[in-house]
């Protein structure tokens, strides 16, 4: 039994061994004499970069950016957050909550007096004008 684990183990080992001496992946790096990009060595001049204007500065790259960014900063917060604030706190323009209100306070007046919610008798009902039988003929009449 001894044996049998020393082989599978020794086996594993040469296994492990092969997989980390491939040749995708090296154990020991090269040294290159090549410049790398950190050098000390002579830099050639970099090629400035073409710069359109937003339009808040011609001159001056860094000043343009940052008056746009400062603006449309301001704009969007003056936007959102006053204007959903402002719309948040505007008074009710089509008075629902005092229909509502009113609503429940005369429910609750009819309740204390003892009178049914609604009235039978909202309307004057000689003001009712209804259609005679000959005028509805067959048209079904559903209660």
């Amino acid at each position: 039994m001894a044996a049998l684990l020393r082989t599978t183990c020794v086996q594993g080992l040469r296994k492990g061994l092969a997989l980390i001496t491939s040749k995708e992946a090296p154990i020991c790096r090269k040294v290159t004499t090549t410049p790398g990009r950190y050098s000390a060595g002579p830099k050639e001049n970099p090629t400035k970069r073409k710069w359109i204007s937003y339009g808040f500065s011609k001159t001056d790259e860094a000043l343009d950016r940052h008056s746009l960014h400062q603006i449309l900063f301001c704009s969007i917060t003056i936007a959102l957050i006053c204007g959903g604030t402002i719309m948040a706190y505007l008074p009710d323009v089509n008075l629902t909550d005092w229909a509502q209100r009113e609503a429940y306070l005369q429910l609750r007046y009819k309740e204390e007096h003892g009178l049914p919610p609604v009235d039978r008798n909202l309307i004057d009902p000689s003001k009712i004008i209804l259609p005679t039988d000959e005028e509805l003929g067959d048209t079904e009449i559903i209660i």
